[in-house]
C-alpha cells in the first residue's frame, strides 16, 4: 500500500477517510467516522491521538465490543486464512504463523481459558512481541480483574491502532 501524506489525509472526502482508516481499530469503522470530523490534523501523532481519544471516551460497553472484534491469536481465523490483512501481517511478525505443536497447544488452551474468564479475546500488540512474550502475557494477565483487562486491552488496541496508522500515513 502506498502511504499518503498528512495533507492528503486532511483533504480526503468523508467516505474516503472512513475507507482508508476503517480498520485501524479492528473491524470498527465507527471510529473512522467519528475521527474524520476532527480534521485537520497538524501532525501524525495528532491523528493517532484522535483515535486514542475516541477509545478513551466511549462507554465501557463499546470498549467491550471493540475487544470482542479482535481475533484470537493463532486461532481458528488464522488457521483458515480469514484474518484481516492487517491482523495476518501482525501475527506473522510475532511468529504466530510458525508455532511448534507445544506452543500452539499452550496458546489455544490459554486463549480459551482467558476468553471464558473475561468474555473477549486476549489482546496484545503482536508487532511489539514475539511468541514467548505472548505466551507469558496470556498466563500473567489471567490473574487480573475484568476491569483491569478491559483497560489493558484498550491500551493494546491503541498500540495496534498507532502502528496501523503509521502504515498508512507518511510521518
Amino acid at each position: 500500500m502506498t502511504r499518503i501524506s498528512l495533507a492528503e489525509v486532511n483533504s480526503l472526502e468523508a467516505k474516503q477517510f472512513e475507507w482508508v482508516f476503517r480498520n485501524v481499530i479492528e473491524h470498527h469503522e465507527a471510529a473512522a467516522r467519528r475521527v474524520q470530523n476532527e480534521r485537520p490534523f497538524q501532525t501524525v501523532p495528532d491523528l493517532c491521538a484522535a483515535f486514542h481519544k475516541y477509545l478513551d471516551d466511549i462507554p465501557v460497553e463499546e470498549k467491550l465490543l471493540i475487544l470482542k472484534l479482535h481475533p484470537d491469536l493463532a486461532g481458528r481465523l488464522a488457521a483458515q486464512g480469514e484474518l484481516t490483512v492487517e491482523s495476518s501481517r501482525e501475527q506473522q511478525s510475532a511468529g504466530l504463523d510458525n508455532l511448534t505443536k507445544e506452543q500452539k497447544a499452550i496458546i489455544d488452551t490459554s486463549n480459551g481459558r482467558y476468553k471464558t474468564k473475561f468474555g473477549f479475546p486476549f489482546i496484545i500488540c503482536a508487532r511489539e512481541n514475539k511468541v514467548q512474550a505472548i505466551i507469558e502475557g496470556l498466563q500473567k494477565r489471567y490473574i487480573n480483574t475484568k476491569e483491569e483487562e478491559i483497560e489493558i486491552g484498550i491500551n493494546e488496541v491503541k498500540k495496534i491502532c498507532r502502528l496501523r496508522i503509521l502504515d498508512i500515513v507518511k510521518s
